[in-house]
């Protein structure tokens, strides 16, 4: 049982360098999921494991739950960083801490349980997209969840197999592993959750001009974010209750 009173710590584990825009605007993504998760009297870390830094054993215990961030890095590539992030979410599991995982999080943490992730059979998914839970979760009853919620995406790989272990929550047009769960402590979310409109558009036009992405897909992203509003408090009240255990 947890001691009453004890603050409540949480760290996010950042796998992307941040963009002049977002350090700019959020204060690095970490400020931007400070914005979406972090309640009052708790404290948030960072530690950037992109670059290598990374939480000891000793400071692991010190923990409630941990985010694993979106990366420009493929999940099922073997860079040294991403290798031992496998053997660090191994280890979270084995102690049953909270570990949410978005896009390349969400994949990593996939492959972390013995999944499979590579290129998305149908390409880029990029712009606001709808969700569809499965009917034959209970996760997220005490919620009052819809059906389906919209979310902004930005991914060209994809989780293409998930061990029999591992539920699957969610499923889109596009995607067939929108989120899943293992036990009560992991989940992934294939989508950004804490996104705003305006990091997407700017990322849109930095894949642009590095030319990752045709110029179609952009213009796709564009039109589908005038054309539809992520459903952003819903996310948040999912991903914090989650984080938090209140599901």
């Amino acid at each position: 049982m947890e001691e009453l009173g004890r603050t409540k710590r949480f760290a996010v584990l950042l796998c992307a360098e941040d963009s002049d825009y977002v350090k700019k605007k959020y204060g690095g993504y970490f400020g931007v999921f400070i914005g979406m998760l972090a309640e009052d009297g708790e404290i948030w870390d960072v530690f950037r494991v992109c670059s290598g830094h990374f939480p000891s054993d000793d400071e692991i215990g010190l923990y409630d739950g941990f985010v694993i961030t979106g990366s420009c890095n493929d999940a099922h590539g073997n860079d040294a960083w991403i290798c031992k992030l496998l053997i660090l979410l191994k280890k979270l599991d084995s102690l049953n801490k909270k570990v949410l995982g978005i896009c390349f999080g969400h994949q990593v943490l996939a492959r972390s349980l013995g999944g499979k992730v590579a290129r998305a059979t149908s390409g880029w998914d990029i712009g606001v997209r709808t969700i569809n839970f499965s009917t034959s979760t209970k996760t997220f009853s005490k919620l009052k969840l819809p059906a389906r919620l919209s979310l902004i995406e930005c991914h060209r790989d994809e989780v293409h197999e998930l061990p029999s272990k591992v539920e699957v929550l969610a499923s889109s047009d596009k995607t067939r592993v929108e989120m899943f769960r293992y036990g009560d402590h992991l989940m992934g979310v294939q989508g950004h959750p804490e996104y705003t409109k305006d990091i997407l558009l700017q990322l849109i036009d930095c894949l642009l001009k590095r030319n990752l992405i045709e110029e179609w897909n952009a213009i796709k992203g564009r039109a589908s974010m005038e054309d539809n509003e992520p459903d952003r408090e819903a996310w948040k009240q999912l991903c914090t209750s989650f984080l938090k255990g209140r599901l």
